[in-house]
């Protein structure tokens, strides 16, 4: 985006940006995420592929959220 509006910045100031700016930015999305609820199911299923058992599962939040 920088690029076409004619700003040059290099891989430095890209760096001290993430120094900068990384923590808060990660932080922030982890906030953001999705929290288990108090309910949760598993799901789980075997199967098989090429004549080889496999055991499939996840779990699941009451709001259908993958844990």
């Amino acid at each position: 985006m920088m690029a076409v509006r004619g700003i040059v910045v290099t891989y430095e100031t890209i760096r001290e940006w993430c120094l900068k700016f990384g923590q808060t930015y990660a932080n922030d999305l982890r906030r953001r995420r999705p929290h288990p609820g108090d309910k949760w199911h598993l799901d789980e299923v075997f199967i098989k592929i090429n004549g080889k058992d496999h055991y499939l599962w996840r779990a699941v939040n009451q709001e259908g959220n993958v844990l």
